[in-house]
């Protein structure tokens, strides 16, 4: 059975938007193997409809690092969208109507891991209803001071920290799970 994992690149203020305008000055190879890792361990990925319209139109033109491009064209993708009404990018599958039960035969299809990166409204959603199993956030020693933050105006929902180790960057790389209590 697969699982739903989510992975952000986020301020210590909570800020996940753009992160191409503060995170690269703390990437580094540590960085760079969790983020591979994450990748490697994909069987799928899930996205938003924002997230899939950005990198749909991104990660297939010809001038991008070609091996990013071909793993993540080659991956199966499911987009979460009741708008999108054809997905053009290889191997994409709209999820749409009752997409929690939906998304429960995609995990129970699976074998490995769904990966998410971004789709921060995505992951709010399912965070409430009982369906992402991990949260990683690579916590970057900055104040943005403005944007998009991961949980604006959600619920309670008590995670259980599974992971943890800092980078050289002061970077902290944090991974949760719901904690049912």
């Amino acid at each position: 059975m697969g699982k739903i994992i989510s992975s952000f690149f986020i301020s210590v203020d909570g800020v996940v938007e753009s992160p191409d305008q503060w995170h690269f000055p703390y990437w580094n190879d540590e960085m760079g193997a969790v983020v591979e890792a994450g990748m490697q361990s994909a069987a799928a990925m899930l996205m938003g409809r924002k997230l899939y319209d950005e990198w749909s139109s991104y990660w297939t033109t010809t001038d991008q690092d070609q091996e990013v491009a071909a793993a993540l064209n080659d991956t199966r993708k499911y987009v979460v969208s009741n708008t999108l009404e054809k997905a053009e990018w290889s191997n994409t599958t709209i999820v749409s109507g009752d997409v929690a039960t939906e998304l429960r035969k995609i995990k129970e299809q699976t074998d490995g891991d769904i990966q998410m990166s971004g789709s921060a409204t995505t992951v709010r959603w399912l965070l409430a209803n009982g369906l992402l199993d991990q949260l990683n956030l690579l916590v970057h020693p900055i104040v943005v001071g403005r944007g998009q933050r991961l949980f604006e105006d959600t619920p309670t929902h008590p995670l259980k920290l599974v992971d943890s180790k800092t980078f050289q960057t002061g970077v902290l790389n944090l991974s949760y799970i719901p904690d049912a209590g």
